[in-house]
């Protein structure tokens, strides 16, 4: 086990596992419950709505944040958002079995979204205090590629491991339950793992309150960040530039799974799990590899338009094949295609978000901001399954297409903030 003295460790050692286990609760969360309850039976405007309850952790962990700053250690706060985790999910695999389980997991999904934005902020944290400078730089794709790969495995492998065990044993609960209750298991063998591995770095110990008298107020940060050049098209910017998206997002997975006469595409469990979680992931973050680069070798400027364009276009593929209906085969590279140039057009916002966080308050001008965004994901959700119900999919999806303007429209009027 590990001891006070212990206060380095190889990097390699922590890393990978501290930021698998960050993407993974976050994508059973906000997207493998999607399919869970579509599975269950759910109907697309019940999923929509109360799903989309489960970004709100992540638009106010910034104001609990400073707590865990005032109590235990980072360290600490990680060891027991993550055991707080495996229980958390080990409930949801109980109530998936129960006759009532739709509010009883959403309560817990809920519950768990809380955990996970803790986990998030511990984890960042605790990176920037055990790792040096030299150390954060090399291991910042590292830890993004391990969260990606959290994705893939939650939305992709254990999707499709459900899909197998629905085929073998005939049971959507059964398979469910047995999905998360691995899910759960892992976070039990992350636990065991990092209370042994993890260093006692020296800067990682609580504020005292005299040092949190000194730091800046909440409302000293808030005006600031809202004192900035044209802050009122920038908020404007990140609340609608991913709107058509936050549309989009909560009626995939029905979309695939739902039966043909019904609208939808008809695929098995187990061929969304690869189509979207699997292929599809690995499109987004080969498309946001190519994006970051772009904008790296061309800069900002030159690269928003194509790049905003390449996001948005392959929506259209949406709107085929609600109309068309192809078949998996076709489906397969649409899908991809359409998550690649996602995955390129989002690297435009992310560069506008950190551009958006100058001067002293960088960190929570960065966070304010990620909170809004997740504002302008969880409120077009809220009616995203019901306008579907009443239109259907052909036209919930050009409606999807022609949310993508609003965002366009402030793209010329931001300022003009890009490095050299």
């Amino acid at each position: 086990m590990a001891s006070p003295q212990t206060v380095s460790r190889n990097p390699w050692f922590f890393v990978p596992t501290l930021y698998f286990g960050e993407g993974l609760p976050y994508v059973l969360i906000n997207t493998v419950s999607l399919i869970l309850y579509k599975k269950m039976g759910v109907d697309n405007t019940d999923i929509a709505f109360w799903t989309s309850w489960l970004y709100l952790p992540w638009v106010i962990k910034m104001f609990w944040a400073p707590i865990l700053d005032l109590t235990w250690t980072k360290r600490t706060w990680v060891l027991a958002a993550q055991g707080a985790i495996a229980l958390n999910i080990g409930f949801i695999a109980y109530a998936v079995g129960k006759p009532d389980f739709f509010f009883l997991s959403l309560g817990a999904f809920m519950i768990g979204a809380f955990i996970s934005a803790t986990y998030d902020t511990a984890t960042d944290g605790y990176y920037m205090l055990a790792l040096a400078e030299k150390e954060q730089a090399f291991f910042t794709g590292l830890r993004s590629g391990f969260y990606r790969l959290a994705m893939i495995f939650g939305s992709g492998l254990l999707v499709y491991f459900a899909g197998g065990v629905e085929t073998a044993t005939g049971s959507i609960r059964a398979s469910w339950m047995a999905v998360l209750g691995i899910s759960s298991g892992i976070f039990i063998i992350f636990w065991l793992y990092h209370y042994a591995v993890l260093p006692y770095a020296p800067t990682d110990h609580p504020r005292s309150a005299a040092d949190a008298i000194q730091k800046p107020t909440f409302k000293q940060v808030f005006s600031a960040y809202f004192r900035q050049e044209k802050v009122r098209v920038l908020v404007a910017f990140i609340l609608f530039y991913r709107l058509g998206e936050a549309m989009l997002l909560k009626l995939v997975t029905p979309f695939l799974l739902d039966r043909r006469t019904d609208g939808g595409l008809g695929l098995a469990t187990s061929e969304v799990g690869l189509v979207y979680g699997t292929v599809g992931i690995i499109a987004l973050v080969l498309g946001g590899v190519l994006g970051g680069w772009l904008i790296s070798q061309y800069g900002l400027r030159r690269c928003t338009w194509p790049l905003v364009i390449t996001m948005h276009m392959p929506d259209l593929f949406f709107v085929y094949m609600a109309w068309a209906q192809p078949s998996l085969a076709m489906v397969y590279p649409l899908v991809a295609l359409e998550q690649f140039g996602y995955g390129m057009g989002f690297t435009v916002f992310t560069v506008y978000l950190m551009y958006s966080a100058e001067g002293q308050y960088k960190t929570s001008h960065y966070a304010i901001s990620t909170g809004i965004m997740a504002i302008g994901m969880m409120l077009p959700g809220f009616i995203s399954g019901w306008v579907q119900q009443k239109i259907g999919y052909p036209l919930f999806f050009v409606i999807v297409c022609l949310l993508t303007i609003p965002g366009m429209l402030t793209i010329p009027l931001l300022p003009k903030r890009e490095k050299t």
